[in-house]
């Protein structure tokens, strides 16, 4: 024989623990639901940000770089002149040989005029790559800008930018993966409404519990899922 929901008993019969039961599951996962929903909407938007520090921090690099960029090719450009200046002078007897010693500039000469007018992250590279006696030692650099002392200012912000961007780059992506987490957690959810809510409509009490308990292990593994993530986010 079929059993109704009009031949169960109306106080605490079964027909009414499993609505109690349902209401109870309803209302803690639309709680759920809007908490996923909100933490879905909270992690787009520190994507959206974090994006826009990443796009940020490579436009600052590629200046920083191309800054860097102008002022090789300025070192470069006045060390080529200086060095021609130097053996010209070294070949009229204006200067005396350069020597390990290092280069002492001489008033009134064009190689001084260069040397004077070198930049100050250049002059340093320039005095440790005379100082290696690059005319008598065949392992010492072919140029100052083999040296190690020769470092941009401009080429190391670059680099550091960069790698500022990269890591906003992948905090964004990390963002957009726990927003898809908490949007496919709250799709979970809503089927938790819905079996609980279907339940009700049941007309067979065996039915009707296994909706309910459907909806139950889907509530379980959202509420488990939606610890983990927070649990993760904190440490």
């Amino acid at each position: 024989m079929t059993h109704t929901r009009e031949d169960e008993p109306l106080f605490l019969g079964a027909s009414d623990r499993i609505e109690l039961i349902a209401t109870i599951v309803m209302a803690l996962a639309a709680i759920a639901t809007a908490w996923c929903a909100f933490q879905a909407t909270k992690w787009s938007g520190i994507q959206s940000i974090e994006f826009s520090n990443a796009n940020a921090g490579r436009i600052e690099s590629t200046r920083a770089d191309s800054l860097a960029n102008s002022q090789r090719s300025v070192d470069v450009g006045v060390f080529t002149s200086w060095l021609d200046a130097v053996a010209a002078e070294i070949a009229s007897g204006e200067i005396p040989p350069v020597s390990q010693n290092g280069y002492a500039p001489v008033e009134g000469t064009l190689s001084a005029f260069y040397y004077e007018r070198m930049r100050d992250e250049f002059r340093p590279a320039l005095d440790a790559w005379l100082a290696a006696d690059p005319l008598n030692d065949p392992e010492a650099p072919a140029t100052p800008f083999a040296m190690p002392q020769y470092q941009l200012a401009a080429a190391a912000q670059a680099e550091d930018l960069l790698e500022r961007s990269a890591v906003d780059r992948q905090d964004a992506l990390d963002a957009n993966q726990n927003g898809d987490n908490y949007v496919l957690t709250t799709v979970g959810f809503a089927l938790v409404i819905f079996f609980a809510g279907v339940s009700s409509k049941l007309k067979e009490r065996r039915n009707r519990w296994i909706a309910i308990g459907v909806g139950l292990v889907l509530f379980l593994g959202g509420l488990s899922a939606v610890f983990r993530m927070t649990i993760v986010q904190l440490f």
